[in-house]
């Protein structure tokens, strides 16, 4: 397994159409911001997308960006788009990349990271806490987890 970078990989094109199998509608918004240059508009322009692969399979992805999807706040650096293709779940290799995405943030002087998700129970695994109720861009509340990076 390796984890690259999509912005810093001169294969682009090809992990674009490994995002694009994904079977999650979220999968298909980031496809659709990349593939329409429209990435910078949604997450801000500090957005990182990190890609765990396994020769040329894509097996995860999550971005590390300035802004998610919930709007109007200060919090930040955010975590979001995580996604494991379904053949690749139940072995924690989205662990990699969360840990991969907080040493980032911390690299860069954040002192804690955000996902916001609809989820509950997975994020505790990886040492997220429930932080509170906010809601999304589209008017849904989501549950934001946060993780201390000190």
């Amino acid at each position: 397994m390796e984890i690259k970078e999509y912005f810093s990989t001169k294969y682009q094109a090809h992990w674009l159409e490994e995002i694009r199998q994904s079977d999650w509608s979220a999968g298909q918004f980031l496809y659709e911001l990349l593939s329409k240059n429209e990435i910078h508009e949604f997450c801000g322009n500090h957005v990182r997308l990190f890609l765990l692969t396994e020769g040329k399979k894509l097996v995860s992805f999550c971005t590390l960006s300035d802004i998610d999807d919930i709007k109007n706040t200060d919090l930040g650096p955010w975590i979001g788009f995580v996604y494991t293709f379904p053949q690749y779940r139940g072995h924690r290799y989205m662990g990699l990349l969360l840990d991969h995405a907080c040493r980032t943030a911390k690299e860069d002087g954040a002192g804690e990271v955000f996902i916001a998700t609809g989820e509950t129970g997975l994020y505790e695994t990886y040492g997220y806490s429930f932080y509170q109720m906010m809601e999304n861009a589209v008017g849904v509340m989501s549950r934001v987890y946060r993780k201390d990076l000190s």
